[in-house]
């Protein structure tokens, strides 16, 4: 499989390693990764030989949310255009979560804004002791729309609540107590407890497996079209008021927002 910003390997195993790889903009999701990320679900999900997938990004981080071009691109868009934009990261992040194989977080850095989405619709999650993690978006105007489900369904509403609207940066420790990271583990360590994760799905039927999956997720809170269209209806509303324009224009002129204080 060959993608633009996005890099597979699978072993003999059946064991895929899929890798954000745009290092040199600490792996942000652009329109084209959230095409490609959408395929590759696609394609993982239906290749009989993969049995299971690790999630993790190259270079020192693993997700620090939205690339600065594609944000602003939305600045400029008008709403149904943004709609749209919102519209392939949700589909995204849906193909993700109900991939038909164990998916499992390796996350070697920071993870920020749709970084913690990325988390968040994985099966487990281990990190290294040294990353950083926020939902940062409310210090641009803007709100964790999309993501939201996810997080919820991870976190919980109690816990989410904790750092959902702060725009807080924590740290691993606080992450795992979070339930947004399982195992938090040294950089030396990551890639044995990645393979302890792993490991056991390798002696389970592969059918059994995905068919688990999809019943804890039925169980589990509902994501439905609905909610997913409203996330994005409220990221629209969200994206047209003044505070948006404010923060979002504060941003890319280096500068506090207006509301800041202190």
């Amino acid at each position: 499989m060959s993608f633009a910003t996005i890099s597979i390997a699978a072993d003999d195993r059946g064991v895929a390693t899929l890798t954000l790889d745009r290092p040199e903009k600490h792996n942000a999701l652009s329109a084209m990764m959230i095409s490609d990320l959408t395929d590759a679900a696609g394609r993982l999900g239906a290749d009989p030989e993969i049995r299971a997938v690790i999630l993790t990004g190259a270079g020192t981080s693993f997700c620090a949310g939205g690339d600065l071009g594609w944000m602003r691109e939305q600045f400029e868009a008008d709403r149904q255009a943004r709609m749209a934009e919102a519209r392939k990261l949700a589909m995204m992040l849906k193909a993700l979560n109900e991939l038909p194989k164990p998916l499992i977080g390796r996350v070697q850095g920071q993870a920020f804004g749709g970084g913690i989405g990325m988390m968040s619709i994985c099966d487990t999650v281990v990190a290294v002791d040294t990353a950083k993690f926020g939902l940062t978006e409310v210090k641009l105007g803007l709100i964790p729309a999309t993501i939201s489900p996810y997080v919820l369904a991870r976190m919980g509403e109690a816990k989410a609540r904790r750092v959902f609207m702060s725009a807080r940066v924590f740290g691993s420790v606080e992450a795992n107590a979070l339930d947004l990271v399982a195992k938090v583990v040294s950089a030396e360590d990551l890639d044995a407890a990645v393979e302890r994760e792993v490991r056991p799905y390798l002696g389970a039927a592969p059918a059994a497996v995905a068919a688990s999956k999809a019943l804890a997720r039925s169980l589990g809170p509902a994501i439905t079209p609905d909610i997913i269209e409203d996330t994005i209806r409220r990221l629209a509303d969200v994206w047209e008021t003044p505070e948006a324009r404010e923060g979002i224009s504060a941003f890319f002129e280096k500068r506090k927002p207006t509301w800041v204080v202190g």
